[in-house]
């Protein structure tokens, strides 16, 4: 016989070996699969006594996003009005706070001093109507006008101005 004859011989010579070769075509993929979900599960389970499968930890875990930062209100009782700094630091702080468009950043007088020259009256005006790229109310129409008046008041007197708090209207007497 020709040298090219004995180039095409298999591994498997005997009826043994082809036996061996099959069962280990089956046996060796299984294997590997038990080894890796055995891998993928053998992960860090919660320790007993460990409080992450508690009530309270599950409810946390699937409480819908947005329902995080979010107060509901009571709008059957009265307004509660807001002070002047928590107006700010929940909706003026957005822009002033960077001095986005060109708002006046809180606490620098060279940008809040000509604003607060032009009186509160005008002042007052442009924030409860919007002025430039500043939005009516800042934005937020639920707000009351002596909550923009506080708003405004808190931000000029932190930047050196000197307006006095607007007072809160007396509640309507009980009939």
């Amino acid at each position: 016989m020709s040298d090219a004859h004995n180039e095409h011989e298999s591994l498997i010579k005997t009826p043994k070996q082809l036996v061996v070769a099959l069962i280990a075509a089956f046996v060796a993929p299984i294997i590997c699969i038990v080894l890796l979900v055995q891998f993928v599960t053998s992960g860090k389970l919660p320790a007993a006594g460990s409080k992450a499968q508690s009530p309270e930890a599950i409810a946390a875990r699937i409480q819908p996003v947005s329902d995080i930062g979010y107060t509901f209100q009571d709008t059957s009782g009265p307004k509660v009005l807001q002070t002047g700094e928590a107006v700010f630091k929940t909706i003026c702080i957005a822009c002033h706070g960077a001095g986005v468009a060109g708002a006046p950043k809180f606490g620098e007088s060279s940008a809040w001093a000509p604003r607060y020259k032009a009186g509160y009256d005008k002042l007052l005006d442009h924030a409860l109507h919007g002025f430039n790229a500043m939005p009516a109310r800042g934005g937020n129409p639920d707000l009351a006008d002596i909550e923009v008046a506080r708003a405004m008041v808190y931000m000029v007197n932190s930047s050196g101005g000197s307006f006095k708090e607007p007072e809160a209207p007396a509640a309507p007497a009980a009939k």
